[in-house]
């Protein structure tokens, strides 16, 4: 089995070296390098070349959130997962929306973060069920009119079954739990995401579920 290539971005040298010891421990995944600030970050990628960047949202010189946009709007950039502390902050929805896979809090236990390694590694965004539920009705709910009615627009460029399956997935079902819902075969659900993704210009399934809560989809759709 190859192991995961992660590199881990903290200007806190006590952070890294716990997350590397514990990261590293992993039969499955490999620390390829260490970066301080966020202007280390591209030039670390290029050398190094992870399959995840776990990178820390605050710090001094390029913060978490520049870099992770000037990342992911590279070709074949690593997926991105952001550390803070704060789970309803403002600067984590602007990460999500900016194309990281997901994040993890500063206190997670140790477990969790190898599994949410993992997961990003796999395919999955890194959100919590209850943390899900509150960024989305923070992004919806204070969504002004015309960024509604862009996200209407891009959606009107999905046909049905394309709609149903980004709606599935704003409210967080798996591919298993969509392809039930919708009797497919999980790899035709996953053709079908990956289709929205490039209809759309989109990185992840978390931009999908933020680009469905801005166009009101889920209001719409009337489910929990």
């Amino acid at each position: 089995m190859t192991a995961i290539r992660l590199l881990l971005v903290d200007d806190d040298p006590l952070v890294r070296t716990g997350l590397s010891l514990m990261l590293g421990g992993a039969d499955d995944i490999e620390i390829v390098g260490e970066g301080a600030d966020g202007h280390e970050v591209e030039a670390l990628v290029d050398r190094t070349r992870p399959d995840i960047v776990l990178m820390d949202i605050r710090m001094p010189t390029v913060d978490g959130l520049s870099a992770t946009e000037r990342l992911r709007a590279r070709p074949d950039a690593p997926e991105v997962v952001v550390l803070t502390t704060f789970h309803a902050d403002d600067q984590v929805l602007r990460a999500l929306r900016a194309g990281a896979a997901g994040f993890v809090l500063k206190d997670t236990a140790p477990a969790e973060i190898v599994d949410a390694v993992r997961r990003v590694a796999a395919g999955d965004p890194v959100l919590s069920p209850a943390v899900t539920r509150q960024l989305m009705v923070h992004a919806a709910g204070g969504a002004p009119g015309a960024r509604r009615s862009t996200a209407r627009s891009r959606v009107a460029l999905l046909n049905d079954r394309e709609r149903e399956v980004a709606v599935a997935v704003g409210r967080g079902a798996s591919n298993a739990e969509i392809a039930a819902e919708l009797f497919l075969s999980v790899a035709t659900v996953k053709t079908h995401v990956s289709r929205v993704l490039a209809k759309l210009g989109l990185n992840n399934r978390v931009q999908i579920a933020l680009l469905t809560y801005d166009a009101g989809l889920l209001e719409d759709d009337g489910r929990p």
